[in-house]
Formats: structure tokens, sequence, C-alpha cells
């Protein structure tokens, strides 16, 4: 099962990366969609605007925040993730009512907190 993280950036000091590099390190697979380009540890960021398919999602991780991405919220839910993340700023009351109608989980938490903790 996959984390997609949405929002993925090249930037190390970013938390989206950090969060791709916590995955990593526990042995999650995880796929970097956005709309920058680049690579997230060797792995080549999808463009979102593709609303490129992933099979097999457990998670979506949000670092997006609900201004940057209206449009999108089909995607995410077509996805079908067992659950969605919301870390802090990436709060999305249109994408939250649709993913709790779809069966959805969604948990507003930190990803890195949840791999820290043990959570995830």
């Amino acid at each position: 099962m996959k984390t997609v993280i949405i929002g993925a950036s090249p930037n190390p000091t970013r938390y989206a990366h950090m969060a791709a590099q916590r995955l990593e390190d526990k042995g999650h697979e995880f796929v970097p969609v956005s709309i920058k380009k680049g690579e997230v540890l060797g792995k080549e960021i999808l463009n979102i605007r593709d609303e490129p398919p992933v099979e097999n999602v457990h998670t979506v991780t949000m670092y997006v925040s609900a201004s940057h991405f209206e449009g999108w919220e089909g995607y995410v839910i077509g996805l079908k993730p067992k659950r969605i993340v919301f870390n802090p700023g990436s709060e999305n009351e249109v994408l939250e009512s649709m993913a709790q109608s779809a069966g959805i989980e969604v948990v507003h938490g930190c990803t890195l907190v949840m791999l820290g903790t043990g959570e995830y």
C-alpha cells in the first residue's frame, strides 16, 4: 500500500520532503505528486495537473492549502485512499466532506508526528 504526498517538494527543508524521507526510513512506499517539478529521494514528482493514476493507495497526506487546491478534490477521492491526513495548514472543508461521504477516514494531524510516535 502506498502513501501519496500531495504538495511534494524537492526542497529538503519543506515538511512534505521530510515526510517522504521519514516514510522511506520507516519502509512505507510513497508517491510524490505536486505542481512542482523535480525529484524526491530519486522519485520523479508526478504532475497533479495530469491527475496521474496511482494504485493501491492507503493514505493521501496533504501539504497544500485549500486555496491552492481547488479543483483537484475529485482526483484525490478517485485515488480511493483508506484515509486522508490533513497536515497543519492543509485543512480543506470541501475535500473533507467529499472524503467522509465516500467513507474515507479523515485525520487532522501531522504525518511527521504520526510516523515518529508509531501512529501511522
